[in-house]
């Protein structure tokens, strides 16, 4: 699998927390056996990720210090500042994979994690594999799906003692998707083959299209089918679709229906009053400043040209295919600074350069992944409840 700037490699060493701050914790599903990913991660030209949690009797076993830098996530800057965590299964059979013994011990292993490196337990630091951004155009269509909608964020809050609950009133700017599990039963297709329905399942995952109606196109993500073509309701397509505990700027309400920003467009779910598919939250927003009709989205926060040291290459910024338009909010937990790790050679011991600039970045929840926008661009809203 290919990883940040046509380089293939294991892992990078470094000397984190150190050297660069972990930020994130990533969870992925494997899409193998666990023998099969065992063998992967001992592949020195293969990806690399630092723990893997069976699915039987959820055993961790862990293949990188934390210290380094595992090639787990598709974005070299999200590799950076994550620790990669894999659970052994098939996101399409979470029924035969996705255990209770694995989701209690996956919670003792990050609820560690994050008390050691003061990472947040909310759902911008503790990421699905499909909510990180590709660092540039070219690799949106590839970046993953996993854990995928099947994965159960709220329980597995619950289990991280940072239950998922509102923070405000049904009408605020803001909401936190919170569907219940057991009842929301979104249809997908292609479990057991591309065109067959999908067994119908609790879902973490709801559902939005480009109108206020179950009728309307689904909305489309122009970066991951940039061909045009339309999304679909596929259990491995997460072009149309929001995920728990993810969190959303309100861009209208109508009736049983609300609208979201979402890549740039208005996207609507069913959000009944009676049985809500999410919730009012706190927080704060970005929006372009005044004079800008737009502004450029990043899937990696480089740092700006003159922090980089004499003799090592600049890292080019990348803006992705998607416009961030005047009068646009998205929910942001905070700033990121300015930073790049320039590797060793994939066969050095000995610790990569991070390069460390001043230019800060909002993260902020753009679409399904993450993404981030140059503070210099964008003024601070606080979201009323």
């Amino acid at each position: 699998m290919l990883y940040g700037d046509d380089r293939y490699g294991n892992h990078d060493v470094a000397d984190r927390p150190k050297d660069q701050k972990i930020e994130y914790v990533v969870i992925h599903d494997t899409e193998d056996t666990q023998n099969t990913m065992f063998q992967t991660v001992q592949t020195p030209s293969e990806a690399s990720w630092h723990y893997t949690i069976s699915s039987g009797d959820g055993r961790v076993t862990q293949h990188l210090r934390t210290k380094d830098i595992g090639w787990h996530s598709g974005n070299q800057d999200v590799n950076a500042r994550s620790i990669g965590v894999e659970h052994e299964g098939f996101l399409a059979q979470p029924d035969t994979w996705y255990t209770e013994q694995m989701y209690q011990s996956s919670a003792r292993l990050v609820s560690y994690l994050a008390k050691k490196y003061a990472i947040p337990l909310d759902r911008q630091h503790i990421i699905g594999h499909e909510d990180v951004p590709g660092p540039t155009t070219a690799s949106i269509p590839a970046m993953h799906e996993d854990p995928g909608p099947y994965w159960d964020w709220r329980h597995y809050f619950d289990l991280l003692g940072a239950p998922l609950r509102a923070t405000a009133g049904p009408n605020s700017e803001l909401v936190t998707v919170l569907p219940d599990f057991v009842t929301n039963r979104p249809t997908y297709t292609g479990c057991t083959g591309e065109a067959k329905l999908c067994a119908p399942h609790g879902s973490s995952a709801v559902r939005l299209y480009t109108e206020p109606s179950e009728s309307a196109p689904l909305v489309q993500d122009m970066g991951k089918r940039p061909d045009g073509e339309d999304s679909t309701i596929g259990v491995y397509d997460m072009t149309s679709r929001v995920s728990t505990g993810q969190t959303y700027a309100v861009a209208q309400r109508r009736g049983d229906w609300t609208a979201i920003w979402y890549l740039g467009q208005k996207a609507w779910f069913r959000n009944p009053s009676a049985h809500p598919t999410a919730v009012g939250s706190v927080g704060r927003m970005v929006t372009p400043k005044p004079g800008l009709s737009d502004i450029p989205v990043y899937g990696r926060a480089n740092p700006e040209e003159l922090a980089y040291p004499d003799g090592t290459a600049v890292h080019p910024d990348s803006p992705l295919p998607y416009k961030f338009l005047a009068g646009q909010r998205y929910a942001t937990p905070g700033t990121v600074r300015g930073e790049h790790f320039e590797p060793s050679d994939v066969d050095s011991a000995s610790p990569g350069r991070f390069v460390k600039g001043q230019a800060l970045y909002y993260e902020i929840q753009f679409g399904h992944r993450l993404a981030y926008v140059r503070a210099d661009d964008v003024d601070v809203v606080r979201a009323t409840a």
